[in-house]
């Protein structure tokens, strides 16, 4: 049976973006914030022998780009997701939570097309979002010094 995602409280936004898909993530991007307003960015990476290292990078981004992100990833939803093959090809799970849209490509997701294969247009889409996500992070997102 399909999970049903909430909404988060009070208009927030979440974004989440870790890789690999199926394995334990060695990077994981998430952006909260809310509409209108700017919003935080987080970034940490596993390195080293057995991922043991941890590095985090942390930032803000203003609330034109959070509004131009939120623009960006409203077309998820719907498209197809599948909780046990990467359908988009990129080893990357997405997961969105905004007051509009509740999508994870990771999980049969209610109201989403059925787990047939994308197609090439919903690919790209998917890697324009990943991409605009991964940008941004190495744009904002700076190492934490101690």
């Amino acid at each position: 049976m399909p999970r049903s995602m909430a909404p988060p409280p009070s208009g927030e936004f979440s974004i989440r973006l870790t890789k690999p898909f199926t394995q334990t993530p060695t990077s994981k991007i998430e952006i909260i914030g809310e509409p209108n307003r700017p919003a935080n960015i987080k970034h940490t990476t596993h390195v080293g022998a057995q991922n043991q290292t941890l590095i985090i990078k942390e930032g803000s981004i203003d609330a034109e780009d959070s509004n131009e992100l939120m623009d960006l990833i409203r077309p998820l939803a719907g498209l197809p997701s599948d909780p046990n093959e990467d359908v988009y090809g990129l080893d990357a799970r997405l997961a969105v939570a905004t007051f509009e849209v509740q999508w994870d490509n990771g999980e049969e997701v209610e109201g989403a097309e059925a787990k047939s294969n994308p197609t090439e247009e919903n690919k790209q889409m998917f890697k324009d979002v990943v991409e605009s996500i991964e940008a941004l992070t190495r744009q904002k997102a700076k190492e934490r010094t101690s």
